[in-house]
């Protein structure tokens, strides 16, 4: 049976599909701010949260660049604690190397923007903060300590590329390599990979594309098992491509010995007159949220490129055409080394400095090229409301 895709975070770099809002939720779909059980029935939330006091993990995912998931994450969050405070939350956007600033946001330490920059934020996950912070303030405010579980990209390349034995077990975490896929995720992934834009991935076997989502899954069940020896409850937030049908983290908790008994899984889902109803078995409780843009954050402002590191600045690993860059002139090679008068280090940098760049306004960059700097305009449009 060909199922729908629908993709979040690392596998949701990938299609995202987008339902406009309208009207009321199609049968078989949860009306906003309704449970539906696994399988398909009406849940009621005293008793979703009564079954909700066994799990050893609870599991909630995301579209990452979706405010409205992430208030329902921080809400559900929140009712988890009232029954359960000595949990902790595990986070797919950081890596293990950002616990220290993890540790110290959660203890007092660090205001806003020492924590971004000290967990490498913008170079490390690169979704907006300010999707995130409400729950980081949320764990603050009540001592929930938060846990990195990912693994720092070029970690996650070499783990995919040159295979587990390659790299010693101290280099990896001690992280385990993982259970096998089985064919449903494969063919899950293929479908992933077929929908994903032609030419928009640097290498589009399949092989190698379940090798590196089995990584990222490995990673974050091994953080979370690990995490479930010393606290009562672990909820871990990550994308929701990573959970469907429990074939990615889910699965590989199995494998570490937290069965499916010990573990839940919630989804958020669009609800409109056109969604699609969950299939039975995509997760063990879907929640309606409103779809569209009503209650999302204006998008950020795109330059077009995608960026790289380079030890000069910001290597331009290719434009997309018809954008900022393309229309400013920025060629595949062309290495930024400033931006708004800024030195650019790592392609965080300039990811920051595009994040706050306002609609028609015009962002000066420092450019490498064959050798020779040049300067050059971006152009970003005016925003028509």
């Amino acid at each position: 049976m060909t199922r729908r895709i629908r993709r979040a975070g690392p596998l949701s770099g990938l299609v995202v599909l987008a339902i406009l809002a309208s009207g009321h939720a199609a049968a078989g779909c949860p009306a906003p701010g309704q449970w539906l059980s696994g399988d398909g029935n009406p849940l009621a939330t005293d008793q979703l949260f009564l079954d909700l006091e066994q799990p050893r993990i609870v599991l909630l995912g995301e579209t990452h660049d979706r405010m409205e998931h992430h208030r329902w994450q921080l809400h559900t969050l929140a009712g988890l604690h009232a029954l359960r405070p000595g949990m902790a939350i595990g986070l797919e956007m950081l890596p293990r190397e950002a616990q220290p600033a993890l540790d110290a946001w959660v203890g007092g330490e660090l205001d806003e923007p020492d924590f971004l920059e000290q967990s490498n934020w913008s170079q490390a996950w690169g979704f907006d903060p300010q999707l995130y912070l409400p729950i980081l303030h949320f764990a603050r405010m009540h001592g929930v300590p938060l846990l990195a579980i990912n693994l720092e990209r070029s970690l996650v390349r070499r783990l995919a590329s040159e295979g587990w034995e390659a790299i010693a077990p101290e280099q990896r975490h001690g992280i385990s390599p993982p259970a096998p896929a089985t064919e449903a995720y494969r063919d899950y992934l293929d479908a992933v990979l077929q929908e994903h834009p032609a030419g928009a991935m640097d290498d589009p076997d399949l092989d190698r594309f379940v090798a590196g989502q089995l990584v990222w899954d490995r990673a974050m069940a091994a953080g979370l098992a690990d995490a479930a020896e010393d606290y009562p409850l672990v909820v871990g937030l990550m994308g929701s491509g990573h959970l469907q049908y429990r074939y990615g983290v889910p699965h590989q908790l199995a494998d570490l010995g937290i069965g499916l008994e010990h573990q839940r899984t919630l989804l958020p889902w669009n609800s409109n007159a056109e969604c699609s109803a969950p299939e039975p078995g995509i997760a063990d409780a879907i929640f309606g949220v409103v779809p569209g843009t009503a209650h999302e954050p204006r998008p950020p402002q795109l330059l077009g490129v995608r960026i790289e590191p380079d030890p000069a600045g910001v290597r331009v690993h290719s434009v997309q055409p018809d954008s900022v860059a393309d229309a400013s002139g920025l060629q595949a090679d062309d290495i930024l080394t400033a931006a708004a008068g800024l030195d650019l280090e790592l392609p965080g940098d300039l990811v920051a400095i595009i994040r706050r760049q306002a609609p028609g306004t015009i962002l000066p960059l420092t450019v490498l090229r064959d050798g020779e700097t040049r300067e050059v305009l971006a152009r970003f449009p005016a925003r028509v409301d």
